[in-house]
């Protein structure tokens, strides 16, 4: 797997990661979370000689899905959401896009995703964990053959996602981070949705042994 990473500002103050993903044998092409620049993101697809099959949207929040339709526009592919956070993407009161100043937002996805559902980029397999906390529909993608999650804002380096939001709650994102990210290998590389990639085994004395993070 090839794996390019944008940092997109998306006038919050903390640029949203937006990760493009390229199985090498297909050249199929999965982007995450299109927070805007879509020529950068286009440019990289074609850089990379791949064709974008997914946009996968790890929840609803306008910070992470302002660049989705010009996207598709441009470069086709299926919108992915899980559909807990399916509705948000035409409701302002929960994407919150008009009050982090970009207006409002209306997308439809082309398919709702559940938990533990299996997304194919060619040889690779992705899995979706439902991990409600942050959004009711929050959900990171997991890739064993890869040893990578992607964690969209559940859980950052040395942190979590905020639970202060429409549909979000402490308790949730708590039971998710612990019973659907820390039961995974040490090993897993976490991309979050903002900030700094991490090592799982880094993360989980944060959660495990309420040891704060050494940075």
């Amino acid at each position: 797997m090839k794996l390019k990473e944008l940092k997109i500002d998306t006038w919050i103050g903390d640029q949203t990661n937006c990760y493009i993903l390229l199985e090498e044998k297909s050249k199929e092409v999965m982007v995450i979370d299109p927070a805007g620049e879509v020529d950068k993101i286009q440019e990289l697809i074609e850089i990379m000689d791949g064709k974008l099959k997914y946009i996968y949207l790890t929840h609803c929040h306008g910070d992470h899905i302002l660049g989705v339709r010009l996207l598709k526009e441009h470069c086709g592919g299926k919108i992915l959401i899980h559909r807990q956070d399916s509705e948000g993407l035409n409701n302002p009161e929960i994407n919150l896009a008009p009050y982090i100043g970009i207006g409002n937002i209306e997308l439809e996805a082309d398919s709702r995703v559940d938990d533990e559902d299996l997304i194919h980029l060619g040889d690779l397999e992705f899995k979706v964990l439902h991990t409600p906390g942050h959004t009711k529909g929050s959900s990171c993608l997991y890739c064993a053959k890869e040893n990578c999650l992607f964690s969209g804002d559940t859980i950052f380096r040395g942190t979590w996602g905020r639970t202060d939001l429409p549909t979000s709650s402490m308790e949730e994102i708590m039971k998710s981070i612990e019973e659907k990210i820390m039961v995974l290998p040490d090993e897993t590389i976490v991309y979050p949705g903002h900030g700094m990639m991490t090592m799982l085994k880094d993360e989980k004395p944060i959660y495990l042994e309420l040891k704060p993070k050494l940075f």
